[in-house]
C-alpha cells in the first residue's frame, strides 16, 4: 500500500503520496503547479523555472517543484506574492520572442503557454525592440513540423529521443534568445515513435504534418479507446468531429496514459490506423448481388444454417470478448464449427522491445481464453466440410491467397460480414452469397485482452451517418443466445471468472484488469 504523508499548501493541510515530487504529488489531489519542461515519463530537467514554489521556513526558501520530493509537514507556498512574481516573470520571458500566431496554430485550445498566460501573466508586452526571428515550418522528418519561434526550449522532445527511443535525432543548440531545437545534419527524425514529440510539446512548436490545419481542438470530441493496431492494446484517445449533415470523421489518434500498458506513448503506425476507420468502408448489405435489408439477409442465412450439414464461422482475433462469445454461443446452439484462424495477422520480426508487437490482432489472448480453435489445420478441415461459411470480420486475405480462399469455398454459400471490402479477397467478395457492412472498433463498445493478459474496455464514440450493426447484433439475428450486449457480457463472465465481479464492461477500472494474476489467465 502506498504510504501517505501530510503537508500544507497555502496553509491548508493535504494528504499526498510519499516519494513523489511536488508536481506529481499535488496533481493527484487536484492542485496544479505550472510547468513546461517536466514530464512524468522523462523526469525533471529543471530548465524552465516555471514550477518554482516557496517552502516556508525552508532552506532554500524557493525550490523547483519538479526536483523537490514531498515531505511530511512541508509548508508549500503557491499563491505568495513572491511566487506569483516569479511565475509572471518566467512567462514574460517566454513571450518576449513568441509569435502571436495563435489563430493559425494547431495547438490553440491545448496550449500550456496560452493557459498559463491567462492564469499567470495576462499583460501586454513591455518589449520595444524587434523580436528575434527564427525558422518556421521546418520539416524535422517523421511527419513532424517545427516552428522555432514558438519553442519554449523545454527540451522534452530532445529527452524523449535520447531516453526513450535512444535515437537522439534532436538537440538544443545555442544559448539565450538564440536557443533552439535542431536535428543533427543529415539525421532527421527517423524512428517508429517520432510523433510522440508532438504530444510532448507543451506549445505549438512541434505539430503533426498529418493533422496540421485539419481541425480545431475545441471542435473535437474525444472517445477513450484501445488501439487495435497490434496486441499491445495501447490506450488511446480518438479525436473526432461530426459536422452538420456530414459523416463523423476521425482526425487523429493520441496516446492515453496507462502505466501498466503503454505508459504515455504509442507508435506512429498505431496513430495512422484512424485512416482505415474513415476510408474505404463497406456501406451496403447485399443478398445475391442485390442490396437488401439486413433482416432479409439474416433470415436467409439463418435458414441456410439450419439446413446445412455443417456450418463454419470464422471470427476475427481483433473482435471484442462480447463478439467472440456471441458467435461461439451461436455455434454451440447450431452445431457449427467456429475458428479464429489468423496466421496472417502475425508479422514476424516486426515488433520491438518497447510497444510494437509482431501480432497485429487486438484480442488473440481473448480468443485463447475462450478456447476458440485458431490453427490452420482445424480451419482447413472445417472449411472442406462446410456448406455454409460466415466470416465475422476476419481479414482472411492476410492469411491466405485469393486462389486458396476461392478453392476452399468454391461450392460453399458465403456470408461476408466485414467493415472493409477485400477481407475474403476481391474475387471471392464478388462471389459471396451475401455481405453485411459492420461497425468498426471506433463505433462500438467492448473489451479486449492484450498480449500481457490485461482486459481493457474501450468506448466507441464515432457515430456514422450509415448505421451498421456490430457482430453481437448479427449473431443475435442468426439466433445466438447472446441477444444483446448485456447477454453477451454475462456469457463472457461465465467463460472468464476473473471478470465476474464486474456487472458491466463499464465497471472495469481505467487501467484494466490483469488476468495473469489469477486462474483465468492460466
Amino acid at each position: 500500500m502506498t504510504e501517505m504523508i501530510k503537508l500544507f499548501v497555502n496553509g491548508e493541510e493535504v494528504e499526498v503520496e510519499s516519494g513523489k515530487n511536488l508536481i506529481d504529488a499535488l496533481e493527484k489531489v487536484g492542485i496544479e503547479i505550472p510547468h513546461f519542461c517536466y514530464h512524468p515519463a522523462l523526469g525533471a530537467d529543471g530548465n524552465c523555472r516555471m514550477c518554482l514554489v516557496g517552502i516556508e521556513e525552508g532552506r532554500p526558501p524557493v525550490v523547483p517543484a519538479c526536483k523537490t520530493p514531498a515531505k511530511e509537514g512541508m509548508k508549500v507556498l503557491l499563491d505568495a506574492d513572491h511566487i506569483k512574481k516569479i511565475q509572471h516573470d518566467v512567462m514574460e520571458l517566454e513571450f518576449i520572442n513568441h509569435p502571436t500566431d495563435c489563430p493559425i496554430c494547431d495547438q490553440a485550445g491545448e496550449c500550456k503557454l496560452q493557459d498559463y498566460y491567462m492564469k499567470y501573466e495576462g499583460t501586454e508586452s513591455r518589449m520595444r525592440v524587434p523580436q528575434v526571428k527564427k525558422r518556421k515550418v521546418q520539416d524535422f522528418g517523421g511527419g513532424v513540423i517545427h516552428d522555432q519561434e514558438r519553442c519554449v526550449a523545454c527540451g522534452r522532445c530532445v529527452r524523449f529521443l535520447r531516453q526513450i527511443t535512444k535515437t537522439g535525432e534532436l538537440g538544443l543548440v545555442n544559448r539565450g534568445d538564440d536557443c533552439r531545437v535542431e536535428f543533427f545534419p543529415g539525421r532527421p527524425i527517423n524512428n517508429r515513435y517520432g510523433l510522440n514529440v508532438v504530444d510532448l510539446c507543451p506549445v505549438g512548436a512541434l505539430t503533426s504534418a498529418d493533422f496540421r490545419f485539419k481541425q480545431r481542438a475545441w471542435f473535437l470530441k474525444r472517445a477513450e479507446s484501445i488501439c487495435h493496431g497490434c496486441s499491445k492494446g495501447c490506450n488511446i484517445m480518438v479525436d473526432h468531429n461530426k459536422e452538420k449533415y456530414e459523416d463523423d470523421i476521425i482526425y487523429r489518434i493520441r496516446p492515453r496514459h496507462n502505466e501498466q500498458v503503454n505508459g504515455w506513448f504509442m507508435c506512429d503506425a498505431g496513430r495512422m490506423t484512424y485512416k482505415s476507420e474513415n476510408d474505404n468502408r463497406l456501406e451496403e448489405c447485399t443478398l445475391a448481388g442485390t442490396v437488401r435489408p439486413l433482416t432479409d439477409i439474416l433470415a436467409d442465412a439463418q435458414s441456410r444454417i439450419e439446413k446445412a450439414s455443417k456450418a463454419l464461422f470464422l471470427v476475427s482475433p481483433s473482435a471484442s470478448l462480447e463478439q467472440l462469445v456471441a458467435v461461439q454461443a451461436l455455434a454451440e446452439k447450431t452445431g457449427a464449427a467456429v475458428s479464429a484462424f489468423s496466421d496472417g495477422y502475425i508479422v514476424k520480426d516486426d515488433g520491438d522491445d518497447f510497444l510494437i508487437k509482431d501480432d497485429k490482432a487486438a484480442n488473440r489472448t481473448g480468443v485463447d481464453l475462450l478456447s476458440i480453435a485458431k490453427s490452420r489445420t482445424h480451419f482447413d478441415n472445417m472449411a472442406k466440410e462446410a456448406d455454409v461459411f460466415i466470416n465475422f470480420d476476419n481479414d482472411l486475405s492476410r492469411s491466405l491467397s485469393e486462389e486458396q480462399i476461392g478453392k476452399l469455398f468454391k461450392d460453399t454459400w458465403v456470408l461476408n460480414a466485414a467493415t472493409h471490402p477485400g477481407h475474403l479477397g476481391t474475387a471471392m467478395a464478388g462471389k459471396a452469397g451475401a455481405s453485411v457492412a459492420l461497425r468498426s472498433w471506433s463505433e462500438y463498445h467492448g473489451v479486449v485482452v492484450n498480449c500481457d493478459g490485461i482486459a481493457q474496455k474501450f468506448v466507441g464514440g464515432v457515430m456514422k451517418n450509415i448505421e451498421r450493426p456490430d457482430i453481437v447484433e448479427i449473431a443475435a439475428g442468426l439466433g445466438s443466445p447472446a441477444t444483446g450486449a448485456a447477454a453477451a457480457w454475462a456469457l463472457v463472465q461465465k467463460k472468464i471468472p476473473a471478470l465476474a465481479e464486474f456487472g458491466s464492461f463499464l465497471e472495469l477500472p481505467a487501467e484494466g484488469v490483469n488476468l495473469t494474476d489469477n486462474e483465468a489467465g492460466k
